[in-house]
């Protein structure tokens, strides 16, 4: 077994451990949970810190549990939020838990025959059979007011600041979450609770339930909240979340979005969401600092995590769409491109629409560029552009009398014009 807390501590993954923790790690195979709530049918890059905790603590040599919160999915964490979120039915919540495992399945591994093959597990199995009465007097009896009152995730709903307070349903959530452990140490021998820093309240109400009702100890580890060098929300874009489900995030998004990172977070993110070991991380950070420009462990960064989470398939399409902006490409390369992949590539390109009807007989290059678009000035304009052979229909170079036919359209619905190297236009036909 290697040791997991100096795993964590090299990549910049521990914030908090419970005193003994390291030691009784090292004693024997331990199991460790973290907990998932289902509120969408995916799950982002925010995620993917505890993700890669337990995929550590497998690699490690222990134990990993990840538990898909059908339960408490239904009430909501209040940690770090400022509002109480909308709960889901229990269709809707059957659903994501179903495409969660899935993704899961990427990081973790559930079918190996030893030992510490990953278990997924859903609360809602063992929660839906308790009543109300049951909990209040079996559980609820064992951590006072007081007690709940003053974790952090309470007292910033429930201070003067807070406009709108918290309901009995999230002041419950730490009580619910806490039984998740001791129901993990009674049935699984489970010993230790990860998540991120924000999750210590509740993770220690856990361990309380099992020192005063199992009779034994439990042990808490939290990592840090990632955040990025500029202040920006980490696992955000400028269109929301980034998913790790292609159908909301295209694997091209996703890359780029690593791709993207500041070298600061570069040298920070390679540590935390790739299995690189220490050495490889080092030589690639200082062969970065020789030449940044050339963006080495930016582009490291993103084939490892694109190729973890989409696969290589999807990791060499997104290298290709890459290309297409700044490199060498042809009218085959845009072709190859799925439509979603396609309009990423392009996003905030202008367009105009124009009726399919227009390229039955071939769609003119004056009126093309011109007098049904508005992409250059005039026809005037596009005459001398065209003459300048500085005009490409799908990344390849056309002359004045070249006409726009079915046999140009991308995705069956899309033409690509390009002046000079960087001003493009997209003609959309339907």
């Amino acid at each position: 077994m290697k040791n997991f807390i100096e795993e964590l501590q090299w990549r910049g993954m521990l914030n908090d451990s419970m005193p003994g923790t390291e030691e009784h790690l090292l004693e024997e195979m331990r199991s460790a949970y973290v907990g998932f709530d289902p509120t969408a049918d995916s799950l982002h890059i925010g995620n993917l810190v505890p993700i890669m905790l337990l995929a550590n603590f497998q690699r490690c040599g222990h134990k990993p549990i990840a538990l898909v919160g059908g339960a408490t999915g239904m009430i909501g964490d209040p940690s770090g939020k400022s509002s109480e979120r909308n709960l889901l039915d229990e269709k809707t919540l059957q659903h994501n838990q179903d495409c969660v495992k899935e993704q899961l399945g990427h990081f973790l591994d559930f079918k190996s025959k030893t030992d510490n093959a990953a278990i997924l597990v859903n609360n809602y199995d063992w929660m839906k059979g308790i009543s109300f009465l049951e909990f209040i007097r079996d559980v609820g009896k064992h951590i006072t007011v007081n007690y709940m009152m003053a974790k952090d995730s309470v007292k910033n709903r429930i201070g003067s600041a807070s406009k709108e307070g918290m309901s009995f349903t999230e002041f419950t959530y730490q009580m619910v979450q806490g039984y998740d452990f001791l129901h993990l140490f009674r049935e699984n021998a489970t010993t230790i609770q990860m998540g991120g820093s924000d999750q210590w309240g509740n993770i220690t109400t856990g361990t309380e339930l099992i020192r005063r009702i199992g009779g034994g100890k439990g042990y808490a580890i939290t990592c840090p909240l990632i955040t990025k060098s500029d202040g920006s929300k980490f696992g955000k874009s400028e269109g929301g979340n980034v998913w790790l489900d292609a159908k909301r995030t295209s694997a091209y998004k996703f890359y780029q979005y690593w791709l993207n990172t500041s070298d600061e977070d570069a040298k920070k993110y390679i540590k935390i969401f790739t299995f690189l070991d220490q050495k490889t991380i080092e030589s690639l950070t200082a062969e970065h600092l020789e030449a940044p420009h050339i963006r080495v462990l930016q582009k490291r960064l993103g084939e490892e995590v694109t190729l973890l989470v989409h696969g290589k398939e999807a990791y060499e399409k997104a290298i290709a769409a890459s290309n297409i902006l700044f490199g060498k490409s042809t009218a085959a390369d845009l072709k190859s491109l799925d439509e979603q992949t396609f309009l990423d590539v392009f996003d905030g390109v202008p367009q105009a629409t124009i009726s399919i009807a227009a390229i039955e007989d071939g769609l003119d290059m004056i009126g093309a560029l011109a007098a049904q678009t508005n992409f250059l000035g005039s026809n005037g304009e596009a005459r001398r552009a065209l003459k300048e052979n500085a005009i490409s229909v799908n990344k390849e170079k056309i002359k004045e009398e070249y006409t726009i036919s079915k046999e140009d359209l991308i995705a069956n619905k899309y033409v690509l014009l390009q002046r000079g190297k960087k001003t493009y236009y997209l003609l959309k036909f339907e």
